[in-house]
């Protein structure tokens, strides 16, 4: 087996494992992989040995935290990527640009852009918060075949009297981000706040969320599908031109 076809397994392995939840038995990684499990077992201790998998007392195999220290610097730099492209929503906008990601079941703003406003929503970087409050969380959840498993374990607590919170009206919701490209958060979140978001794709998968957010008055009159428009388009050049670079 050739050094680039080596790695190129061993990443394979770590998809699989990422795929099952975080863990999986040998039995599902070469179900996944199609690799033969001599290769895997091979594949499994070198990971082990650098702290990249570990294996639990069931003999089943999980992500290790070695992927900690390369999953935060991977999530500095993204934030750092994102930057211009937030920028353009700014000014497309008016108003604040965030970017966020799906940290296990909750949602983290890993980057923003302000408004020039005097009067401007903030979301700090590095916040987390539930899912189904958020515009940003919805269109994430959007695209998860498991959306109503994150809602159960997540509890959907009630952030404002706007929140939604019974899984089938967030999964109803989550039929209408599909239907029109991008989602809406009305004041669920904050009392005041709207927020309009709309998904990052690395290829089909989405792997983030953008969005805007202001006071209310100034988003209702905006004229959402037309943002929207420009937010996708701004959002599929940040996923076409940095990601594939990950």
């Amino acid at each position: 087996m050739s050094a680039v076809q080596s790695v190129d397994r061993a990443l394979d392995v770590l998809e699989a494992l990422a795929e099952g939840g975080g863990e999986a038995g040998l039995t599902e990684i070469a179900a996944r992989t199609g690799l033969p499990y001599g290769t895997i077992h091979r594949l499994l201790q070198a990971l082990l040995s650098r702290g990249y998998v570990r294996q639990e007392s069931d003999r089943r195999y999980a992500l290790g935290g070695a992927l900690m220290r390369l999953g935060g610097a991977a999530e500095r730099m993204v934030g750092v990527w994102a930057q211009p492209y937030l920028e353009k929503m700014v000014a497309l906008s008016g108003e604040t640009a965030n970017l966020a990601v799906l940290e296990g079941d909750y949602v983290v703003y890993v980057a923003q852009a302000a408004s020039p406003r005097r009067l401007r929503m903030f979301a700090e970087v590095g916040r987390r918060v539930p899912p189904h409050s958020t515009a940003v969380g919805k269109v994430l959840l959007a695209d998860r075949p498991d959306a109503a498993d994150v809602l159960a374990r997540t509890g959907l607590p009630r952030r404002t009297e706007h929140t939604i919170t019974t899984v089938e009206a967030v999964l109803a919701e989550l039929d209408a981000v599909r239907s029109r490209g991008y989602a809406m958060d009305s004041g669920e979140e904050e009392i005041g706040v709207h927020c309009l978001a709309v998904p990052v794709r690395d290829g089909s998968r989405v792997i983030a969320g953008m969005s805007i957010s202001g006071p209310v008055e100034r988003i209702e009159a905006l004229d959402r599908d037309e943002l929207a428009e420009g937010m996708r388009k701004i959002a599929a050049d940040f996923g076409r031109e940095v990601f594939p670079a990950l």
